[in-house]
């Protein structure tokens, strides 16, 4: 079978953050129609022929026929649509599923999106639906939560490869910095090496300030049949390769804990069908749930060789600026991370990256050509990688 390649035409994303007047359907709606104006030459919603929602149902909420509340919110009764859970994953995976739909020919043009609305729900409750994205048997139910099974990831790496706490500082402040300007962004202030490493400890070596906050927030992507993009857009954003994986859910069965298994995986897949390499990529977005995680993303994507994370941090290369810039956005760490909908709000950051439409332009990489997202569900059971040309 001959794929269809697949075209970005419209992108769209709420601000993140603490949202308290407005419900879940509400949220979508405005990713939905940001992403619906954003085809700047028009679209018909009605066009829109198959709909995959991201949604891990934090604190749960009208889990059952989800995809329907949202679609029925915005008009889109009479397409096909899905919710999909894969925990943080959960719209990364849902964009994987919108362009496979069109590369096979299923249909022309297709919406991915994701939501979650986290901050209704009491903080214990919140703790309770992240953890259960976990091994529930064995990790879960003896106490574990996600801080400390990543801080058990950080503590290793800093066993085995001189990993040091300021290593995990300069993620927050690059991040922190990047964040304050993006008015999109959950916490947009800057932060210093020395608060970071001074905030209230979480989970040896994790403070407050290696941890992502509790966000809401939603974002849309809308893609289609390359050989139709100039019809809706003068710039749409290609995609040239993608891969998703799966590792071991439960943290103390992988073989190696500084890295994620899932990540190389589906790296490596998506590096082969865009036939590109780590070095080709100008822009990512990575998953930062925990300081730790970028680190190790840097690591697992190729950004450098394994261990040598923290010194790609010292040398200044993923600022924006540097030799491969990470989460101009803010990243999980300051932008937010409102589960379902943080895959797509990736590609969102992305896609405006590659056209140069970053609304302020100190976090604009100039000159960037090809970008990369990556999407990790809960310790790394899962994950999605997507590549971008402009």
């Amino acid at each position: 079978m001959t794929l269809q390649k697949v075209a970005i035409i419209g992108v769209g994303q709420t601000r993140f953050g603490n949202i308290i007047d407005k419900k879940a359907e509400e949220l979508f709606a405005e990713a939905f129609l940001e992403a619906v104006n954003d085809v700047d030459k028009g679209i018909d919603i009605s066009e829109i022929q198959e709909v995959y929602i991201g949604n891990s149902g934090v604190g749960g909420g009208q889990l059952g026929n989800f995809s329907s509340l949202m679609t029925d919110y915005v008009g889109l009764t009479g397409a096909s649509a899905l919710r999909i859970e894969n925990a943080c994953a959960s719209s990364g995976f849902a964009m994987r599923a919108a362009i496979l739909a069109v590369s096979s020919g299923v249909c022309d043009v297709a919406l991915a999106g994701g939501e979650e609305k986290m901050n209704d729900t009491p903080r214990n409750r919140v703790r309770y639906w992240l953890g259960i994205s976990g091994d529930m048997e064995w990790e879960r139910l003896s106490g574990m939560t996600f801080a400390g099974v990543f801080a058990l990831m950080a503590i290793r790496h800093m066993h085995e490869y001189g990993t040091k706490r300021e290593h995990l500082a300069m993620v927050s402040v690059k991040n922190h910095k990047n964040g304050a300007s993006n008015p999109k962004a959950h916490l947009q202030r800057e932060t210093t090496l020395e608060r970071a490493l001074a905030s209230p400890m979480i989970a040896y070596p994790l403070t407050l300030f290696d941890c992502c906050p509790i966000s809401d927030g939603a974002s849309a992507v809308i893609v289609c049949k390359a050989d139709l993009a100039k019809k809706y857009t003068d710039t749409p954003v290609y995609v040239a390769g993608h891969g998703g994986s799966t590792d071991r859910l439960s943290v103390f069965q992988r073989d190696d804990v500084t890295s994620i298994n899932s990540s190389v995986v589906a790296a490596k897949r998506a590096y082969k069908m865009a036939s590109v390499k780590p070095e080709d990529i100008d822009v990512a977005e990575v998953h930062d749930c925990f300081t730790i995680a970028e680190i190790i993303a840097y690591e697992d994507l190729g950004f450098c060789p394994k261990g040598k994370g923290g010194k790609l941090l010292e040398e200044g290369q993923t600022e924006i600026g540097g030799k491969i810039p990470v989460n101009p956005s803010g990243g999980l760490k300051s932008k937010g991370h409102p589960v379902g909908a943080t895959g797509t709000g990736q590609i969102y950051e992305i896609v405006n990256q590659l056209r140069g439409s970053v609304e302020k332009k100190n976090r604009q990489v100039s000159g960037a050509e090809i970008g990369l997202t990556h999407n990790t569900g809960g310790s790394g059971g899962t994950t999605v990688v997507h590549i971008l040309k402009r």
